[in-house]
């Protein structure tokens, strides 16, 4: 396509990247599974990765906003491959627990940094159609990522996937090299001080208070988004323990999910320009959520691939419209600082919803849990269609807010 031509290198660094975090997502659960064999433990990787973002973002947004992003997104890819490297050679769950907080430390620079560098280089106009395309390169990662971890597990061991994932993380890092920078030169850096982090936090609520309707709609996205986080914190322990599937069986259920987000990414990026980021978000969303439901419901293979797929095929609109109306509406001169505050509050209800799922499927069962927290997953995604339709949202969208 013309578009993807136009951003190749984007497409090209950014692809590697998703696909070593798929890569990462199988390997990581299956050898922290095999370690330990805890639903509880399983639960503890995806909290160390919140708890790091939430001490990093006090002051990641301050120096993102006065840093080039491109030159952090190197630094980040660079760190993460080089921790990943690392990872296979730690036979304790708390060693492997501190690799995690590094390799998210890295991470809580490279989103903020990644968003503004495409909100950028892409037209305002071009953006849903872009953001579209972007995600279904992230879901081919998510279709190739986790079969190709299952075959390289089935073939050699989880530490060959992982030194594969960080591979990906350094091409990346090259890829991003050969980018143009999108910022004026660097002025003459600022001393970090507490007057300066006050001073930020101050402009970034200053925006909150102007935008209320932004901020309900990211509310309540983000507590949705949460909830499907913390249920994909179980993922790999309800297909081995109640669908009880073999390991390589477990990477080609996940791939499969690809298979629908891909083809979703498609049909987002031809109709981007019919539809707009609301109708996106509000039924991309809610459908999403409703099929993470019924994949927690399942008892046989067959309903969870189904559900699996068309979960996957509805986020990719529900993806593509919440980032162009991200993109649109957050000024690009505080995207750092924002993102970084929006990482404490996402990250703090991450580690809240993922510990609730963790204990509560160690004292009932399994698929109670997580099939409760799929349907309070659904209520908050309903709650958001209903604000997206309100009357004073019809009102803003229609004057060009997304």
């Amino acid at each position: 396509m013309k578009m993807i031509r136009k951003y190749y290198l984007i497409f090209f660094g950014f692809g590697f990247s998703y696909l070593g975090n798929w890569i990462y997502l199988v390997a990581l659960n299956l050898f922290v599974w095999h370690l330990t064999e805890s639903p509880a433990a399983m639960a503890g990787v995806y909290i160390v990765g919140p708890i790091a973002r939430i001490l990093t973002s006090f002051i990641a947004g301050s120096i993102i906003d006065r840093t080039n992003k491109r030159k952090l997104m190197i630094v980040s890819d660079v760190s993460r491959g080089a921790i990943v490297l690392l990872m296979p050679f730690m036979d304790s769950i708390w060693f492997i627990y501190l690799l995690l907080f590094m390799a998210n430390i890295a991470s809580s620079f490279f989103a903020p940094s990644s968003t503004y560098y495409i909100t950028k280089s892409v037209p305002n106009e071009e953006k849903q159609q872009f953001n579209a395309l972007l995600g279904m390169f992230n879901s081919g990662s998510f279709l190739i990522g986790p079969a190709l971890a299952g075959g390289l597990i089935l073939l050699f061991d989880t530490s060959v996937a992982m030194w594969v994932n960080s591979l990906t993380f350094f091409t990346c890092a090259w890829a991003i090299y050969l980018l143009p920078n999108v910022e004026e030169p660097e002025a003459v850096r600022e001393t970090m001080t507490w007057k300066m982090l006050k001073e930020d936090y101050v402009t970034v609520m200053d925006f909150v208070k102007k935008d209320s309707l932004f901020i309900k709609i990211f509310l309540f996205f983000q507590l949705t988004l949460m909830i499907a986080h913390a249920l994909d914190s179980q993922e790999a322990t309800f297909i081995k323990q109640q669908l009880a599937l073999s390991d390589s069986l477990y990477g080609m259920m996940v791939s499969v999910a690809g298979v629908g987000a891909i083809v979703g990414g498609m049909v987002a990026a031809k109709y981007a320009n019919k539809f707009t980021s609301r109708q996106y978000i509000a039924n991309g969303l809610f459908l999403t959520m409703f099929f993470y439901a019924l994949f927690y419901c399942s008892s046989t293979m067959y309903l969870a691939l189904i559900s699996f797929v068309t979960l996957g095929f509805f986020m990719a609109f529900s993806n593509a419209g919440y980032n162009t109306f991200y993109q649109v509406s957050v000024p690009a001169e505080i995207m750092g600082r924002f993102g970084s505050i929006a990482n404490i509050f996402q990250s703090t209800i991450q580690i809240l919803f993922t510990l609730f799922i963790g204990l509560f499927a160690e004292w009932f069962t399994l698929q109670f849990t997580t099939v409760s927290f799929g349907i309070l997953g659904v209520l908050f995604a309903l709650l958001l269609y209903i604000i997206l339709y309100s009357k004073k949202a019809s009102s803003q969208f229609k004057e060009g807010l997304a």
